[in-house]
């Protein structure tokens, strides 16, 4: 089994990757196999709505860009996991110019597949962008997965967010859930993850 996490972040190694690295691990663990894809720092094509890739077999009509890899990454994979850095209370907008192709051009392929969003941010706007990116599987019939609290984590650096105890700590609790559901997708019947370590609360006063 293998879950694609995509690092929306136009900076490769940052927060985002920091977190979408510690579900990785987590799935590891639990013997799924991963591969984070970074969007990268080209410019990308919003939709225009010109209804090519219903005649063209789910595929978008412009190439140039990672629109058309990444449809073939999600039809591949068994479960997928979207990060991005929160600018003005919403997600990265050339993430979602991508996903807004991806999921209109190659949605066939991703039902069903269980699915989760991670938002990170410097204070505020976590919220507004987890629920952003998590339409793009409500309405396209895939199981979103949970964590223990809503799926962010802060700090302006890598280092930072590391810091942040309790957004790494709902990371690992995601990427346990989601190998959880997708071993019992495949007919393993996995007991129900019990998590180990007490839970920790990171407060912004210290």
């Amino acid at each position: 089994m293998k879950v694609v996490l995509v690092n929306g972040s136009p900076n490769e190694k940052g927060c985002t990757f920091t977190a979408l690295s510690e579900v990785a691990g987590a799935l590891h663990k639990n013997s799924i196999e991963t591969e984070i894809f970074w969007i990268g720092t080209n410019p990308v094509r919003g939709c225009v709505a010109c209804g090519t890739c219903r005649k063209n077999g789910g595929r978008c009509v412009y190439d140039d860009d990672p629109c058309n890899h990444m449809i073939d990454l999600f039809t591949s994979t068994d479960g997928i996991v979207i990060g991005s850095p929160v600018y003005y209370a919403g997600p990265n907008g050339a993430l979602c110019a991508i996903l807004d192709r991806v999921f209109f051009a190659g949605s066939s392929g991703y039902k069903y597949k269980p699915a989760a969003a991670i938002a990170s941010c410097r204070r505020a706007g976590a919220i507004s962008s987890f629920d952003r990116l998590n339409k793009y599987f409500t309405i396209n019939n895939m199981p979103i997965v949970s964590s223990q609290y809503w799926n962010d984590i802060h700090g302006t650096n890598p280092e930072e967010a590391k810091r942040d105890l309790e957004g790494m700590q709902i990371m690992r609790t995601l990427g346990d859930n989601m190998a959880w559901l997708l071993k019992n997708l495949a007919g393993e019947k996995t007991a129900i993850p019990i998590s180990h370590e007490e839970k920790i609360r990171t407060n912004f006063i210290r």
